[in-house]
């Protein structure tokens, strides 16, 4: 639990790890193999983790999941859906290689604040998304257990 009363806890590399492990092992479930990035709450990278065969840019892709995950606060399948339009329509060429609205980021959220985001590549759209999403559940039920902090 955070040691700052009435602050979210501030991302570890213990939690990075932990998001890592989930967004893996929900990869491999289903035959694929990914790239992961875990940025904190400021879009400053704490990891990224090449998976065997993924392509060469996924770390590049990955991360600019994660920043944008962070940056914006939200799973960046829902970016995407918005980005034909609008503010999210210029985002990713006023921010040119920093951030990627496509799907595969999500938020990581603690005790009603984010902490940090990750970012997932090297498996079709979709499965990218749902990896982000397994990593960031498997930190709040470790998290709510007490088994990383």
């Amino acid at each position: 639990m955070s040691t700052n009363p009435g602050m979210s806890p501030r991302m570890s590399l213990a939690m990075a790890m932990t998001v890592l492990r989930g967004c893996q092992e929900y990869a491999a479930e289903r035959g694929h193999t990914v790239t992961v990035s875990v940025v904190d709450a400021a879009g400053r990278l704490m990891l990224t983790v090449r998976g065997d065969g993924t392509g060469f840019f996924t770390p590049e892709t990955s991360r600019g999941k994660a920043v944008a995950a962070a940056g914006f606060r939200r799973r960046t399948s829902d970016l995407d859906r918005e980005a034909g339009s609008g503010f999210f329509a210029a985002v990713p060429a006023l921010l040119t290689d920093q951030i990627l609205t496509s799907p595969g980021g999500a938020p990581l959220l603690l005790e009603g604040g984010i902490i940090g985001a990750v970012g997932v590549g090297g498996a079709p759209a979709e499965v990218d998304q749902e990896c982000a999403d397994a990593g960031a559940e498997l930190l709040v039920a470790t998290y709510a257990a007490g088994g990383v902090a």
